[in-house]
């Protein structure tokens, strides 16, 4: 879609949520306002009413959105003072609100037939102009996103051109459901999260943890190949470090309040550089030396408020494959472009074949001068066109010590997922003193390079239950391989075969349960297991296996020794059987 069809289909979605406030006001003459802006695929706006809303409100209000568009109400502009605006939104306290913060400003309202509302707008034409819409979902959210603020009810919407595309999104958002790796991770019991321990914090069950371990042990492997040295850092650290770091100032919102110890206070860790800072630091190190790169798979804790948390996507605690490399500036594109090409490695071996790339520059809180930051964006660009990756910038969304190239994954449905970033910094080396002996006999500063391929572990298996809808790739499955045993005198065969699985390497269980065949085969293909093996009197007397897969395809009597290597090839090429 062009650049102005996108701009219109935004203001057409902001329309729709003027719409639904006016529905709403229609059906509960009592209602105060929040805001209803445009977001991507819809629209929503946060009310407080005299009763909380249930899903059967949802078509309610829907039908009588329906009635404004066939009205056709003019958009209308107005712009007002702050006396008359006073006026106008008095009964509105939300309202009030946002007007004394704008000050002598002009302030523009909207009209459409008997509702006003605050907004800077624009709008379209009239009511009539709101195309195909559903309202999908109720949800809670604190007036500014402040967690001590009163919470309000907030309706989602999407809204499209046309009805064919409103109906394949909500294909998408049924498939979504179905995918959704909170329902997942429980039917596949692959990890919990847990009211008594905290929210944010994920208990990874025995089936999730094999897959953590298979993906981790993948990362080293490769990461050792690439000339990287895994460390160690401690989960606390003294308060000091993240003075010294700028953390306290730029990042304190999201640090743990300080634990005294000693006389000493305490933090643990947002992440995982200082520990590495500190490494690097323990002797002077040559030019000769550079580059250094040292990785970790290192825990941190952020504070994340209760209302943004979701599943594994937005926690509290998480474990990042994190590295940072310490170079010299005229090897700081290679390394860039090093780390790029591992990211490109890792995508494609966990099965994702698109993904955007975004430059993003310096925030209006930075630290450091304008001509570092430059400097710095120039590197990541400079890499990025020398890879030929495409990417688009991303204004003002650096983080405070440093611009970055951010890397969203695309899943199955084509939803972006927050994956690998690389970000450049200056500005660290020089308050901590990072430096190196160069040819000429004095120190520099060393150029900091903060990279994580994956992200967060906890997101990325998020990621990838919803890729594959919980049916891993062979080689990621917890359990590959299923024995299935017709009757009790065919066990011994079965667990025959199973240790056999088990010697080259596979992970196998044999149903022993006294139950039906198909009721086994059924719950083992709920389980997404890849492969079942039948094992009955024809198999036993001719010492073969009978093969199904997850999908339901039945393929035979086999040679086990046939099925071994079609299990190890699929395996060491990471293919996903059907």
């Amino acid at each position: 879609m062009s650049e102005q069809g996108e701009a219109r289909l935004e203001t057409m979605r902001h329309s729709a949520a003027h719409v639904m406030a006016q529905a709403v006001q229609a059906l509960f003459p009592d209602a105060k306002f929040g805001i209803g802006p445009a977001i991507e695929d819809g629209f929503y706006y946060d009310f407080d009413l005299p009763r909380p809303l249930v899903p059967d409100d949802l078509p309610l209000i829907e039908a009588k959105m329906r009635e404004i568009v066939a009205s056709d109400l003019p958009f209308v502009r107005e712009e007002i003072d702050g006396e008359r605006a006073h006026s106008i939104f008095a009964a509105q306290p939300y309202k009030m609100e946002l007007i004394d913060e704008l000050a002598d400003e002009k302030i523009s309202i909207y009209r459409q037939g008997p509702f006003i509302d605050l907004c800077r707008g624009p709008h379209v034409h009239s009511t009539g102009e709101v195309k195909e819409f559903k309202l999908i979902s109720i949800a809670g959210a604190y007036w500014r996103g402040d967690e001590h603020r009163p919470m309000l009810q907030r309706v989602y919407g999407v809204a499209f051109e046309t009805m064919e595309e409103l109906e394949q999104h909500l294909s998408t958002l049924a498939q979504a459901a179905q995918r959704d790796h909170r329902k997942l991770g429980k039917e596949l019991d692959l990890f919990s999260i847990h009211d008594e321990a905290g929210p944010g914090l994920v208990h990874w069950h025995p089936k999730g943890a094999v897959i953590r371990r298979i993906i981790e042990g993948f990362l080293e492997d490769e990461h050792l190949k690439r000339g990287y040295d895994f460390v160690y850092t401690p989960h606390i650290a003294k308060v000091d470090l993240w003075k010294t770091s700028g953390h306290w100032d730029f990042y304190r919102d999201y640090l743990y309040s300080p634990m005294e110890v000693e006389g000493q206070e305490y933090i643990v860790k947002p992440m995982n550089c200082l520990g590495h800072i500190l490494i690097y630091k323990t002797r002077l190190r040559s030019y000769r030396e550079l580059p250094l790169r040292y990785a970790e798979m290192g825990t941190v804790y952020r504070y994340e408020r209760s209302g943004v948390l979701h599943g594994l996507a937005r926690v509290r605690g998480f474990t990042q494959d994190d590295a940072h490399i310490f170079c010299r500036p005229d090897q700081l594109e290679d390394e860039i472009i090093g780390v790029l090409e591992i990211v490109s490695f890792m995508m494609q071996a966990f099965g994702f074949t698109e993904y955007e790339v975004l430059l993003s520059t310096r925030p209006e809180k930075y630290a450091g001068t304008i001509q570092v930051w430059q400097e710095a964006t120039d590197s990541l660009e400079n890499a990025l066109i020398r890879s030929k990756i495409p990417y688009k910038v991303d204004p003002g969304e650096g983080v405070f010590y440093g611009p970055k190239i951010d890397i969203k994954l695309k899943d199955a449905l084509g939803r972006a997922w927050q994956g690998s970033t690389i970000q450049v910094d200056f500005n660290l080396p020089q308050r901590f003193g990072v430096s190196y002996i160069a040819e000429d006999g004095q120190e520099h500063p060393v150029v900091m390079v903060h990279r994580a391929v994956l992200g967060s572990m906890e997101r990325f298996f998020a990621c990838l239950i919803e890729h594959y809808g919980g049916s891993f790739p062979v080689w990621l499955a917890p359990l590959q391989v299923m024995v299935i045993p017709i009757a009790d005198r065919h066990l011994d065969y079965a667990h025959e075969m199973e240790a056999e699985l088990r010697d080259v390497g596979l992970r196998v269980d044999v149903d022993a349960r006294s139950e039906r065949m198909n009721l086994k085969i059924r719950e083992a293909q709920l389980k997404k297991v890849p492969y079942m093996l039948i094992v009955g009197d024809n198999e036993l007397a001719t010492s073969t296996v009978s093969i199904r897969l997850r999908s339901g395809e039945n393929l035979g009597a086999r040679s086990l020794e046939g099925f071994k290597a079609r299990a190890k090839n699929a395996v060491e090429t990471r293919a996903q059987e059907p």
